[in-house]
């Protein structure tokens, strides 16, 4: 499962991975591999075990995506099920997991001299953020590519839209799409959504950081 939290200083996001413990099957130590630390065991993102689930975090660029999966013991690999995509690996019949990190307004800070420079970035008001990530629903926790696409296709295609939705709707488009989408909870999207089409993205950063997955 995949936990982000952009930070507003940098072009960054926080990504917590976790992984189920019966995913592990019996395994002594888990490390997330993949693009960001070239899939080396030896600079893999150790996981540590809290509770019921492995759990690791990095901070990773912002605007593009990353191909990862769960190496146990560095003898057999685990995907992770609520990943935003896959994609086929090297590997005949292997998928990767995908994280999707979506490009963010952050505030670098600074010179006092790069004052004036940075005034046209302030023309960038909130209603033209709101407007340019309308359609981006993936913005949503708990909401991947393969999710968007099912929205859409029944007319849910902006953050207005999703707000507005009643659970018991999306909880049926989830359910008609199959059995691995009936894991997900979409209680909280409508929640989101509006916060997203207000513009309102700290408060959504806050809800986001109590959710996994997209549940609380």
């Amino acid at each position: 499962m995949l936990k982000k939290q952009y930070l507003k200083s940098k072009p960054l996001c926080k990504v917590t991975f976790s992984l189920p413990v019966e995913a592990v099957e019996g395994g002594a130590e888990v490390r997330v591999v993949g693009d960001f630390n070239d899939w080396n065991w030896e600079n893999g993102l150790a996981m540590e075990l809290k509770k019921n689930e492995y759990v690791a975090s990095a901070e990773l660029m912002t605007g593009r995506n990353y191909e990862f999966r769960y190496l146990v013991d560095n003898d057999h690999w685990a995907n992770d099920w609520n990943a935003d995509a896959y994609l086929p690996s090297p590997y005949f019949g292997v998928e990767n997991s995908v994280v999707l990190l979506v490009e963010h307004e952050f505030s670098a800070g600074g010179h006092t001299e790069e004052a004036p420079a940075a005034a046209p970035a302030v023309k960038k008001t909130a209603p033209k953020a709101a407007k340019a990530a309308k359609d981006d629903l993936k913005k949503i926790e708990g909401i991947g590519p393969k999710i968007q696409t099912l929205l859409e296709a029944k007319g849910i295609t902006s953050f207005g839209d999703l707000a507005k939705a009643d659970v018991s709707l999306l909880m049926e488009i989830l359910e008609a799409a199959g059995s691995r989408f009936k894991m997900h909870d979409p209680t909280t999207w409508p929640q989101q959504a509006k916060l997203a089409a207000e513009g309102n993205w700290e408060e959504l950063n806050k809800l986001q950081a109590e959710l996994k997955g997209g549940k609380r």
